[in-house]
């Protein structure tokens, strides 16, 4: 039965509705009443619900696909304006008892080096990414209670916390790590984190069963309802995202909107973040094994119907996917990437040599933070570290209010001027500086506030002349 009010994930996440949800669609995807319809209620951009949505995925007229590439467009410029924020991951360990069939960190891999990061050698990832530029990260860590249990992810934060190098600081730490309990998170809660972020991996039962045959993560009920107790736990944003290519795509586009309006439906608050992950080559891992394959095509499409039916949500795309490909989703909803990233355990102090890998899985784009920067400059984004909202206690449904009643620019669109200027004084190239500067000019002008427009160029002014962190 199903029931978005539930707290059993068999009900609000329940297979027999998203089933006949692909059915619906598979009979109305050529209904260009019904269509008109469901694009009307996105002009309004206050969301569609998973059934509306899945017809527009499941109809393949030209002219509907590319209303809805312009919709996500506009709806992406109205919630978040023209910024891009930055973060990198930054991998804690990769010891884990888990047996998933899609990760190379799978307990039975005997080929990958195991790696946990001491506090000492977190602290120099952590002033090497410092120096790159960064002030959010997002720490990962495999799933195994005796090497990485939630003291040492709690002491490793405030040892992150308390890092400052140069003008260096890490501002949010957004925490990705296996299903816990309420008590948990309630302390990840009192160690200030930012998001709290759990792909799902796959909504599909008996997939997911299969694809966890061993360890903690074979129970899909505790792993999926983990962001309830996360919530119950104090943590005001959580993060979803599944593994395109594990189950098909269509299953998963209803199961994550479907999550979705559960955490709405509960909680009053939706998915702080959705996470837009493709299963790529890794050790011992090969994507062909899996038959949910999409083409980029169907991805870019995925990207602007996430956006047209979560509108306040934030969307990001990691460096798993390539230059190419983060640019032609980019413009359909996609509010944070990754830049200079790593997926090895301590890659940032030392790039590893192929034969002692311990990433988990391959990076498509390489480039430095420097160049990912100036790249989304000259597409005419602005680079943004801000990490404002969290630290003014604008999260939660706090959050949500302005983001839903598209407010949160006035905030936004200032900070990621001003934290911007603190990458072009202290972190970047000449000619990334250059275009920074100019941009910078140009966007000041579009403030609209003229007292926080007065107010943004005196903080402009102070980051020249050595002053940092201001905020609105």
């Amino acid at each position: 039965m199903y029931d978005k009010k539930s707290l059993n994930a068999d009900e609000f996440i329940s297979h027999e509705e998203i089933m006949a949800t692909l059915e619906y669609a598979d009979a109305h995807k050529d209904d260009r009443v019904l269509i008109n319809e469901i694009l009307d209620k996105a002009r309004l951009r206050k969301g569609l619900d998973h059934r509306d949505a899945s017809v527009l995925l499941a109809c393949e007229d030209e002219e509907v696909v590319n209303e809805c590439y312009r919709l996500a467009e506009e709806i992406k410029q109205d919630y978040y304006g023209n910024r891009i924020v930055l973060f990198a991951p930054l991998y804690l360990s990769n010891y884990c008892i888990n047996g998933c069939l899609y990760c190379p960190y799978h307990g039975k891999n005997k080929n990958i080096r195991r790696v946990k990061l001491t506090q000492e050698q977190i602290r120099d990832e952590v002033i090497a990414l410092q120096d790159m530029g960064h002030k959010r990260l997002a720490i990962e860590s495999g799933e195994d209670p005796n090497m990485n249990p939630i003291e040492y992810i709690l002491e490793s934060i405030d040892t992150i916390y308390n890092i400052h190098h140069k003008n260096g600081a890490i501002r949010r730490i957004n925490v990705n790590i296996a299903a816990t309990t309420v008590e948990n998170y309630k302390k990840l809660k009192d160690a200030e984190i930012g998001t709290y972020i759990l792909f799902q991996e796959t909504y599909n039962k008996e997939s997911y069963l299969k694809l966890h045959p061993t360890g903690p993560k074979h129970d899909y009920n505790y792993h999926t309802e983990a962001m309830d107790r996360a919530m119950e736990g104090g943590i005001d944003d959580v993060g979803l995202g599944v593994l395109y290519g594990l189950e098909l795509y269509r299953y998963e586009f209803a199961g994550i909107l479907m999550h979705a309006e559960h955490l709405e439906a509960v909680h009053g608050v939706g998915p702080h973040t959705i996470s837009m992950p493709r299963v790529q080559p890794a050790d011992d891992i090969d994507p062909g094994e899996f038959d949910g394959g999409i083409s980029d095509e169907t991805f870019a499409k995925l990207c602007a119907l996430i956006r047209i039916a979560v509108p306040y949500t934030g969307m990001i795309i990691s460096t798993r996917e390539s230059k190419r490909v983060r640019e032609m989703v980019l413009p359909l909803g996609i509010s944070q990437i990754s830049g200079g990233s790593r997926t090895s355990v301590g890659g940032y102090v030392k790039e590893e040599a192929p034969e002692e890998n311990s990433s988990q899985f391959d990076v498509s784009d390489r480039r430095s933070l420097d160049e990912v920067v100036n790249w989304l400059m000259r597409l005419g984004y602005i680079p943004s570290f801000c990490t404002a909202c969290y630290r003014a206690g604008r999260t939660g449904d706090r959050f949500m209010e302005l983001c839903k009643n598209m407010q949160i620019l006035n905030c936004c669109h200032p900070n990621a001027l001003l934290t911007l200027k603190e990458y072009l004084e202290d972190y970047a190239s000449e000619d990334t500086k250059k275009i920074g500067m100019e941009m910078i000019k140009r966007e000041l002008e579009v403030i609209p506030n003229e007292k926080v427009r007065l107010k943004t160029s005196d903080y402009l002014n102070d980051i020249v002349e050595g002053g940092r962190d201001f905020r609105f």
